[in-house]
């Protein structure tokens, strides 16, 4: 699993005028299975994602296709970590140490 946070590296216009292609490549990532939770940070100067993929690289390559990246509006913050424990919901995400 993977914490996947964005800072913006523009002005919050720069950024906004980039929102809503940003948008709709979240839904897409959503649809796909990859993005289980985003939500903008407070104070407003980025975001979160909480994402699962088979890889780092794979998250990545996904990081590299977000519009704010293309228009080089943020930078991201990639971590991994092994969810061993999860809510009743977030079940079938959980890993094992191995």
């Amino acid at each position: 699993m993977f914490v996947l946070e964005l800072t913006y590296t523009a002005p919050l216009e720069a950024v906004d005028a980039v929102l809503p292609d940003h948008v709709v490549w979240l839904e897409e990532q959503y649809e796909k299975g990859f993005f289980l939770a985003s939500g903008r940070k407070n104070p407003r100067d980025g975001g979160v994602i909480l994402a699962v993929a088979g890889d780092r690289a794979r998250i990545e390559e996904l990081v590299a296709g977000d519009p704010f990246t293309v228009a080089g509006v943020c930078a991201y913050r990639i971590t991994e970590f092994i969810a061993t424990k999860t809510a009743p919901e977030l079940a079938r995400y959980r890993q094992t140490l191995g």
